[in-house]
């Protein structure tokens, strides 16, 4: 029997430092991505059941010297998405609606309504032109507040990308329309209908939208990221209307996991529809969720941008793992923030981030790899220019960043060490396009001009 029990005990002892082995690596982590001035935010990590991290990083308030804790509020920008895809499922569970209804059904007289239909929107297969694009709005967005009516007129008219249902491509448009279409159904704004039928069921009391009048001593300052200097150059904040159901919500990481919780229990959405949520259709999306395999296992996310700030959410349904980063600065790493810290908890091999020393280059040299370049993947065009000696890439989506040379032909980010660029010369010396690799694997950006 005394073997027994110092067998179990042995166990449970081997079990906890085991576990707060994974918890120190885990902050080790994040401690270097911090120090390296990579990332300022909350973490939380759950497996299981049991919450391994959740902890802040950086300075909330640099100016007031103010840490990031685990109550600091950060906008989520587009991880609304889910959010709004759930409400719209409970619409269908309840009957009320149908992922086949179309949408001159709720906004008549809407151009192509008669073949965009509710699941088009939820897939980003309708083919709406994207506001975002609008630059006056994009410029004004800052500074007032907007009617449905005001954002819906800017992309109503535009001509689709593409026929519904037979392209994929990203689009705001759409979940803009759907909280439209929450409303009419719900009788509630959409805030409202959020908060009835979401945020109070899961007791996330400090999710809400409209950051920008938000007075608390818990809210995160946003900062930029498009240069050397730029985690001390404050971001403006969106008036909460121009995003709205595609990417208003603020909140915390611990709200986040109950949210996790919530859609693990149940109690808000029955499985089948999570089942159907989760299934990629185009480009590995569902109905407001990525899916994708990570190590080999499943893993359900969706990630967000705004000025300022970043986040991802990730979780693994099967193995009851949470990933959690919200950041008040415009990392590029949050995805491979959340990647590194699923690897330490599936213990797969990881690395800590790099600091890179740049070589300095001759001007001319920077001069001929100005232009234009098209993203091969996907589409996304990229400018380099050189800008008071600086050679600085700006995407038609996202921050800019500043290329920093290891030698002649081989470039990294900025703000991201492990982002490397490679350009491609003919026999002439003429650049033919640049390699971009993120995450070890290489993409061509062919220049286009």
């Amino acid at each position: 029997m005394k073997i027994f029990l110092l067998a179990g005990l042995l166990g449970l002892a081997c079990h906890a430092h085991a576990q707060d082995s994974t918890v120190y690596r885990l902050d080790r982590l994040m401690q270097a991505w911090r120090d390296q001035g990579k990332f300022s935010g909350t973490i939380l990590v759950a497996q299981k059941g049991k919450v391994l991290l959740h902890q802040g990083y950086g300075f909330k308030d640099q100016q007031q010297r103010s840490l990031n804790d685990t109550n600091t509020l950060y906008q989520i920008a587009s991880v609304t998405k889910p959010f709004t895809s759930t409400l719209i499922g409970q619409l269908v569970i309840a009957g009320k609606l149908s992922l086949t209804d179309k949408l001159q059904q709720f906004y008549p007289g809407f151009p192509h309504g008669d073949s965009i239909t509710i699941g088009h929107l939820l897939t980003h297969t309708a083919g709406l032109w994207d506001y975002t694009r609008d630059v006056e709005l994009m410029e004004e967005q800052t500074a007032r507040s907007f009617s449905q009516e005001e954002i819906i007129r800017v992309f109503k008219d535009q001509p689709l990308d593409f026929a519904p249902g037979t392209g994929w491509s990203y689009c705001n448009a759409g979940y803009f329309l759907l909280g439209g279409i929450i409303e009419k159904k719900t009788g509630l704004s959409y805030e409202q209908a959020m908060r009835k039928y979401v945020f109070t069921p899961l007791g996330m009391r400090h999710s809400a939208f409209d950051f920008r009048n938000l007075v608390s001593v818990d809210k995160a300052i946003g900062y930029y990221a498009d240069s050397s200097e730029a985690p001390s150059k404050k971001a403006p904040v969106v008036d909460s209307t121009v995003p709205w159901s595609a990417g208003s919500i603020y909140s915390t990481a611990g709200d986040l996991y109950q949210w996790y919780r919530g859609l693990k229990s149940r109690v808000i959405i029955p499985q089948h529809w999570l089942d159907s949520a989760w299934l990629p259709r185009k480009n590995k999306y569902g109905y407001g969720w990525m899916t994708d395999s990570v190590f080999g296992r499943r893993v359900v996310s969706h990630s967000g941008g705004i000025f300022g700030f970043r986040s991802a959410f990730w979780m693994l349904p099967k193995e009851d793992v949470c990933i959690v980063v919200l950041s008040n600065m415009e990392t590029m790493s949050r995805e491979e923030i959340a990647r590194r810290l699923l690897a330490v908890v599936l213990r797969q091999p990881y690395s800590l981030p790099v600091m890179l020393k740049a070589v300095p280059v001759d001007t001319s040299v920077l001069r001929k790899y100005e232009g234009t370049y098209r993203i091969t993947a996907n589409g996304v065009v990229v400018v380099l220019a050189l800008e008071h000696g600086r050679l600085i890439a700006r995407p038609e989506r996202g921050p800019a960043s500043e290329l920093l040379a290891l030698d002649n032909t081989h470039f990294f980010l900025s703000n991201e060490h492990e982002f490397r660029i490679r350009f491609e010369l003919d026999a002439q010396g003429k650049v033919v396009q640049m390699m971009l690799n993120p995450k070890g694997t290489e993409k061509p950006a062919l220049k286009i001009k």
